[in-house]
């Protein structure tokens, strides 16, 4: 089975190399992390360096930065935009519109309407922690990273 790239140039004029994602038809860079089971909807772009955790679902025309993260079974709507480093905790759900800002951080748990920003480098608390140990729960220094450790 061959995989098929296509290279897109960025707004600074860097050419980048990108697949279709094997579930769903969004746009993986070749530098990206993406679990197998992760759902990347048509239009949706991952970019070098950011990673798409287990069960997590990526909704049409939105745009995962460098450096961003989506944990586990999180859900992010159509048109959700993380900038860089920013990180949408375990079992999240953004609706539609959601702009998360550079290096901020959404809890495990969260729930955020349409059309909400959060500014860079802001926290938004989770609502319930998934346990360490549960499946698809980060452990060790990823739940660190993640503000998600006991």
């Amino acid at each position: 089975m061959s995989t098929n790239y296509v290279d897109i140039e960025d707004a600074a004029g860097v050419t980048r190399r990108y697949r279709h994602h094997a579930n769903g038809r969004g746009f993986v860079s070749a530098e990206a992390t993406v679990h197998r089971s992760a759902f990347i909807a048509r239009g949706s772009y991952v970019d070098p360096g950011a990673e798409v955790h287990a069960e997590a679902q990526i909704g049409p025309d939105s745009w995962i930065e460098p450096g961003a993260i989506v944990g586990a079974g999180a859900t992010l709507g159509s048109r959700a935009h993380l900038a860089q480093r920013a990180v949408v905790g375990v079992g999240s759900r953004l609706g539609n519109r959601v702009t998360i800002g550079v290096a901020a951080r959404v809890g495990a748990g969260a729930r955020l309407g349409d059309d909400e920003t959060v500014p860079a480098g802001a926290v938004i608390p989770g609502l319930s922690p998934a346990a360490p140990g549960a499946p698809g729960a980060p452990s060790g220094a990823r739940a660190e990273h993640l503000g998600l450790a006991a």
